[in-house]
C-alpha cells in the first residue's frame, strides 16, 4: 500500500477535497483550464492518475486534457494512467472522439501510459433503477445493445491498483459482464413493467419528467451508442486487476438505489 504521505490530490476546490481525502494526503489546486497552475501543482509527481474532464466547459475538453499532459511532461512525470472510453481508438460514437485524441496526445508526449477504458457506470442508470424498484416502468430505447455495467467504486479501485502497480499494460478494457437493458431489469428485485421504446419516445419521456431538451438529447444519445454496440466489449481486465469477482449485479443495483 502506498503511504498517504506519498499521495498528492489535485482538485479545483481544495478545501472540499481536503475534507474528503484520507489524512496525510496533500491537496493542491488542479484546474484543467489553467496550464500554469497545473505545472506548479504537478511538481514532484512521478505517476499520475489522469481523470478525464466533462465536456461543455469554456475551454474544450481536449484542450483541457492537453493542458494536463503538457504540465505532466514539463515536470518529467514518468507515467500516466488515463481514464478513457471503450475501444476509444476504434469507436465511432462522438463521445469517444476526445478520448481517442487524448490517447494519441499522450502517446506523442513520450510519457509511459496505461489507458483505463472504463465501460459504463451502473450509477448512470440510478434514475431508472430507482423508478423500477418503486414499481414504475423501466423504460429504455437501447434495444438489444449491451453494456458492461459496474459500480464506480470498482472502477476507482482498479485505477488505484494500476497506478500503484510496478507492472502495467498499455490498455485496460475495464467493465463488468455485458448485459442488455432487459437483462439488467431482470436483476432488479421488484415488480414493474419493462418498456422498450424508440429514441424519440425516450427523449420525450425524459422531457415530460422535467428534464430540459438538451439534457434529454444527451441522455438519449447514451441509449443510441449502447444500441449501436459501442459498449459491447468483453474483457476480464477489471476483475483481473481487482483480484476478485465484481459485486453481483443484483447487489450492485441495491447499492445504487440506496444511494
Amino acid at each position: 500500500m502506498v503511504p498517504t504521505a506519498n499521495i498528492i490530490a489535485l482538485a479545483r476546490n481544495t478545501e472540499k477535497a481536503q475534507s474528503l481525502v484520507p489524512a496525510g494526503v496533500t491537496v493542491r489546486p488542479g484546474d484543467y483550464d489553467d496550464p500554469e497552475q497545473l505545472k506548479a501543482s504537478l511538481a514532484g509527481v512521478d505517476r499520475l492518475l489522469f481523470i478525464s474532464s466533462q465536456p461543455g466547459g469554456k475551454i474544450s475538453r481536449l484542450q483541457q486534457h492537453k493542458n494536463v499532459v503538457d504540465a505532466a511532461k514539463s515536470n518529467n512525470v514518468s507515467y500516466i494512467a488515463y481514464t478513457s472510453f471503450p475501444k476509444a481508438d476504434q469507436s465511432t460514437t462522438p463521445l469517444a472522439a476526445d478520448h481517442a485524441a487524448t490517447e494519441a496526445y499522450i502517446k506523442k508526449s513520450g510519457i509511459s501510459y496505461s489507458f483505463l477504458r472504463d465501460n459504463w457506470y451502473l450509477e448512470n442508470e440510478a434514475g431508472s433503477l430507482a423508478q423500477a424498484t418503486s414499481g414504475k416502468p423501466f423504460v429504455y430505447s437501447a434495444g438489444d445493445g449491451k453494456a458492461g455495467w459496474a459500480l464506480e467504486k470498482e472502477y476507482a479501485e482498479a485505477a488505484a491498483k494500476v497506478l500503484a502497480s510496478e507492472s502495467t499494460k498499455p490498455i485496460y478494457e475495464f467493465g463488468g459482464q455485458t448485459r442488455t437493458y432487459n437483462e439488467l431489469a431482470d436483476a432488479i428485485d421488484a415488480q414493474f413493467d419493462v418498456v422498450k421504446v424508440d429514441d424519440s419516445a425516450y427523449a420525450k419521456g425524459l422531457e415530460a419528467s422535467g428534464i430540459d431538451e438538451g439534457t434529454a438529447a444527451l441522455v438519449t444519445s447514451f441509449q443510441t451508442l449502447i444500441r449501436d454496440g459501442q459498449l459491447d466489449v468483453t474483457s476480464s481486465d477489471l476483475e483481473d486487476v481487482l483480484g476478485h469477482e465484481l459485486i453481483p449485479i443484483a447487489d450492485a443495483i441495491q447499492e445504487v438505489v440506496k444511494g
